[in-house]
């Protein structure tokens, strides 16, 4: 259980998109209304939760079902691309329509899946969203040219995307952008040692940024040493805004207009 939050929402705040949150995973399954509720006391009202492991679809299914706000990307993480089979992908191309992406997808080379094979269940994914017209939630560490590259080769343009908890330079933020992909700040642009997370909400347009906790991990720094939540997305949000010189509210209103655009208003609410 996690322990009580102070109280997290700036004044006027409410609306906030986590575009990057598993909550299907532990901790945050096991009491996942009190997750949610601290979430929402805190000004998140929308949730977008990527597939990480074919046996999780299901249960994504299930809280989408159960829980106003939550809104399913259906895909296999690089970690897990090694089960990429043609009855995965089947699978995947029964259920993907019912989800607003195809994610969490892409290159790692830090996990022990070969790159070749993670390179397959990238390209096959990338040809279902565009396929099927959905965007795609984009997993990348250490290998941003050729995740480009892919992206290019696979018409990903078409659907565009997020690349999620960016790590690269503001350099190769804009390559993204220019495929009209969106970069993703998480906690990261809080911690003590942030260089590169900080330079990217500084130097990109608002315009081409939306907010991620990346829940249960990237906890932010005052609350580092416990399992991130939605709810720390506020203070993603505080550090962009004093990044930036602007209001909590302005970074609000743009970051979660640009999710919704790019999501096709399927997380759209009144």
């Amino acid at each position: 259980m996690y322990p009580k939050q102070p109280h997290l929402q700036p004044e006027d705040v409410t609306g906030l998109v986590d575009t990057h949150c598993h909550l299907d995973l532990e901790p945050m399954a096991s009491c996942l209304s009190v997750v949610l509720a601290s979430a929402r006391l805190a000004g998140v009202a929308r949730f977008v939760v990527p597939g990480v492991h074919p046996a999780g679809w299901e249960r994504m299914n299930v809280i989408a079902q159960e829980q106003g706000g939550v809104f399913p990307a259906f895909g296999i993480h690089p970690m897990h691309a090694d089960l990429a089979d043609d009855n995965v992908l089947g699978r995947l191309t029964e259920i993907a329509g019912s989800g607003i992406a195809i994610g969490e997808i892409g290159l790692d080379p830090l996990y022990s899946v070969p790159l070749e094979v993670q390179e397959g269940a990238f390209r096959e994914q990338l040809r279902l969203a565009v396929s099927l017209g959905l965007p795609v939630l984009v997993h990348c560490r250490r290998a941003f040219q050729r995740v480009l590259q892919i992206l290019r080769e696979e018409n990903a343009h078409q659907v565009r995307g997020i690349m999620h908890a960016f790590s690269g330079s503001v350099e190769m933020a804009r390559e993204f952008m220019r495929l009209g992909f969106l970069i993703s700040i998480s906690g990261t642009v809080t911690w003590d040692n942030a260089v590169r997370p900080v330079s990217l909400a500084r130097q990109l347009p608002l315009e081409s940024l939306v907010l991620e906790t990346d829940a249960p991990d990237l906890t932010p720094q005052d609350f580092r040493g416990q399992p991130n939540q939605p709810a720390y997305l506020v203070e993603v949000l505080r550090a962009v805004a004093q990044i930036r010189g602007l209001r909590p509210v302005d970074v609000l209103r743009q970051t979660t207009r640009n999710a919704e655009m790019l999501l096709y208003g399927h997380i759209h609410c009144d």
